[in-house]
């Protein structure tokens, strides 16, 4: 289903190759546009509490833009962003080593973070902090290579080409294949907002574990298609359109489910 969404686009690209972030601007809002969606109207009443009438897509690239802060305030969390593994590993093993990691990363700092925003004794200052992260820690979940592997920086190291375009496997993860579909973030989370209800309880109600488990085997699906200098275009659009436009519906409904329980 997600795969015909995707090709009904092909359009010309603008690349902003030198930007690491996950899913880039454009997709962490389509994230955060779907999870608004879905809010209940009690998660609406104390997110209003918390942060007025701004969206969760105003939020949803705040913990990448502080990486240029220069004070330092927030260089440790940085980490929060990912988790490495090894690739290839059985869902028992996978979850066992991401349990056993050690430090602050990406599957402490989710929890870390809904704890924090769940706990109305914190200075609301601290809660909404806590909001912003989550909107985008989940975001970043839903980026297979922000599950990646350690020797290569989550896809950072392998050089490839993007239409020709001299870039890396973790950027086109990033905006590359989100900006290759031509959307607004609204028109992307319209788009995508169609799974049916059964599917989306699916996906909502399986274990945390299991979305990380999922990324993983994505990745491992990435990995294997994209090679050292590979020359990526129309042909890797179609192998993973499918899969881009599914994480990023998981990630909004996911978001939104996580939402209405913690507020």
């Amino acid at each position: 289903m997600f795969k015909k969404l995707g090709l009904a686009v092909v359009a010309a690209l603008l690349l902003k190759a030198n930007a690491v972030m996950a899913y880039g601007t454009i997709g962490h809002r389509v994230v955060a546009e779907i999870a608004q969606r879905h809010l209940s109207r009690h998660a609406k009443k104390e997110l209003k509490k918390l942060i007025g009438e701004e969206p969760l897509a105003y939020w949803a690239n705040w913990p990448d833009f502080i990486k240029s802060d220069t004070t330092g305030k927030w260089k440790s969390s940085s980490r929060w962003h990912y988790v490495d593994l090894p690739g290839n590993l059985d869902k028992t093993d996978f979850i066992s080593q991401l349990k056993s990691l050690k430090g602050e990363n990406l599957y402490t700092q989710m929890s870390a973070m809904e704890a924090q925003l769940k706990d109305k004794s914190l200075p609301k200052e601290q809660r909404e902090i806590a909001l912003r992260f989550l909107i985008h820690l989940v975001g970043d979940l839903h980026q297979p290579l922000h599950v990646g592997r350690d020797e290569d920086q989550g896809g950072n190291k392998i050089k490839v080409t993007w239409f020709g375009k001299p870039t890396n496997a973790h950027s086109v993860w990033d905006e590359a294949l989100v900006d290759f579909q031509q959307y607004s973030y609204t028109e992307y989370a319209t788009v995508l907002d169609v799974v049916n209800k059964d599917t989306a309880k699916t996906w909502v109600d399986e274990p945390v574990e299991d979305w990380f488990y999922e990324s993983h085997v994505l990745a491992d699906k990435v990995y294997a298609n994209t090679p050292e200098n590979a020359k990526l275009s129309f042909g890797y659009n179609y192998l993973f359109v499918g899969d881009l436009n599914t994480e990023l519906a998981k990630g909004g409904l996911r978001l939104a489910k996580i939402l209405n329980e913690i507020l």
